[in-house]
């Protein structure tokens, strides 16, 4: 199955999307079809390998998978991570972009 066939399922379940979370199995056995929206705040450089804020938007056939860590969490921090199914392309783009704002 599916990351999308799986989605429309649980759409179709009514399911709360701005909830739902991926398989664990399913978000690693599967590639996006494309990756519309990638942004990293990485002031270490290169060769940093701790975490840093990000966002980016990744199209499973007909939704978008929006997620990242905000801006405002800080370098190499795991707090304040966030994520959003939708059938909305620019709702994703949109949330993305907020995210990374200061």
């Amino acid at each position: 199955m599916t990351i999308s066939d799986w989605l429309d399922e649980q759409e179709a379940e009514k399911a709360d999307m701005s909830q739902i979370t991926l398989p664990r199995n399913m978000a690693y056995d599967e590639d996006p079809d494309e990756t519309i929206f990638f942004e990293e705040y990485n002031p270490c450089g290169l060769f940093c390998t701790e975490s840093h804020p990000f966002a980016t938007v990744e199209r499973f056939g007909h939704w978008y998978y929006a997620r990242g860590q905000d801006k405002k969490a800080g370098i190499h921090s795991s707090e304040m991570k966030w994520q959003l199914f939708t059938k909305d392309k620019e709702l994703a783009l949109k949330t993305a972009r907020k995210r990374m704002e200061d």
